[in-house]
This record gives structure tokens, C-alpha cells and sequence, in this order.
């Protein structure tokens, strides 16, 4: 009797790789329980592929792209009770890797199995990072894989300098780019209902004006 036949391409020394990738894993994973005893709330931390990233303060442009976008959201999706969005300092928690989104959000019907005590959150549905100097690889390599692989729906990339937005939607496993820009509409296909234009992302205009406009 013949045994099932592994493909042809898989090396004949297979099994030590497999050997030596699991002591590189098991090293990881002690660093990584390593990390859970130093992150705390004072400061941005991210576990990345074994490695303890240490995030620098950001600048301004930065900083009111991420806060004007997580109002927007969270007040919407607040007032409508479509879920919970998180900023910055919320620890997803992925198979491998824990980052820290500068925006999140959660569909209702997650969202209410969380704890007030909860440290360790799942695969967000809709993400958002705001692109800086330090960043921007990672966003686009390594966090985008990690998205898409991990199921989350919708995942935008924000230029704050350049003022341009980038919106990644899931379809059938991987991320497909539904809009590019600096200017017009973008449509969230997650946060039911949840439109606005661009140049108000980046704009002066007051969010409560802009939220009460999203909801009339």
C-alpha cells in the first residue's frame, strides 16, 4: 500500500527546516510574552515578525489626520450603533504579530464581547495607518499582508502630508485598491452609510459640523 505523495518541489531536507523554523518560533514566542510584560499605556509599542518596535512621537499633520479621522468614525458609528473604533494605543493581537492602529474599528456584534479590563483585541474590521517616515514600509509590506491575511475588511492608507487616502477592500482574500486620492468621496464599504470627501479629512472645517452633516 502506497502512502500519499507530498509535492515534488518540497525539498528532501524539509523536515530540518521545519525543525529550525520551529526553535526560531519558539524563541519568538518567549520575546513575545516578553513584550506583554513591558507594553503599557504610556507608550507605543509594536511586536512585528520577533521584533520589539519602539514608535517615535509623532508630528503634527500626523497627529490631526489621525485624530480627525478616529472622530469622525467613532462618532458615527456611536451615534448609529454600528460598533466601536479604537485609536492608537488599542493592541490588536494577530496569529504572529500585536500592533497598535492609529484608527480601528469592530462591528457591533464584536465589539459587545469585549471587557472594560481587555488589553488583547482581534483582527479589527476596518483599519487605518497614517504613513510617517519610520512607518510607511511597514504599513505597506508587512501590516498590509497581515490585514488581508487576518480578514480584516476594509484597511486605509493615509498620506498626511501629500493629503492622499488609499482604500483597500477584501474580496475573496485579498485587498483590491477601490479608491486613490486627494480629492473627492470615499465611501467606507464596513462603516455602513459612512461617506465624506477627502479635502475634509484634511480640512478646518469643525468635526461636530461634519458629523451632524454625515447624520442628517
Amino acid at each position: 500500500m502506497t502512502g500519499a505523495q507530498l509535492p515534488s518541489n518540497i525539498p528532501p531536507h524539509a523536515y530540518l527546516l521545519i525543525q529550525e523554523w520551529q526553535k526560531e518560533l519558539e524563541a519568538e514566542q518567549k520575546l513575545r510574552h516578553h513584550f506583554y510584560e513591558i507594553v503599557d499605556e504610556n507608550s507605543k509599542m509594536e511586536f512585528i515578525n520577533g521584533t520589539i518596535i519602539f514608535n517615535s512621537p509623532v508630528k503634527k499633520a500626523h497627529s490631526v489626520a489621525t485624530g480627525r479621522i478616529f472622530s469622525l468614525v467613532s462618532g458615527y458609528a456611536e451615534y448609529l450603533e454600528l460598533g466601536w473604533a479604537g485609536i492608537e494605543k488599542i493592541l490588536v493581537s494577530l496569529t504572529r504579530n500585536d500592533y497598535e492602529p492609529d484608527v480601528c474599528f469592530w462591528r457591533k456584534e464584536i465589539a459587545d464581547t469585549f471587557e472594560e479590563e481587555q488589553m488583547h483585541f482581534p483582527a479589527p474590521d476596518f483599519v487605518v495607518e497614517v504613513l510617517s517616515k519610520k512607518t510607511a514600509k511597514i504599513d505597506r509590506t508587512v501590516k498590509f499582508v497581515d490585514y488581508e491575511a487576518h480578514g480584516v475588511s476594509e484597511y486605509w492608507i493615509v498620506e498626511p502630508v501629500k493629503k492622499v487616502i488609499e482604500q483597500y477592500v477584501l474580496i475573496n482574500g485579498n485587498y483590491h485598491l477601490r479608491f486613490k486620492g486627494s480629492a473627492g468621496i470615499i465611501k467606507s464599504e464596513v462603516i455602513a452609510g459612512f461617506e465624506i470627501e477627502v479635502e475634509d479629512i484634511f480640512g478646518n472645517t469643525p468635526v461636530l459640523k461634519l458629523l451632524k452633516y454625515l447624520l442628517k
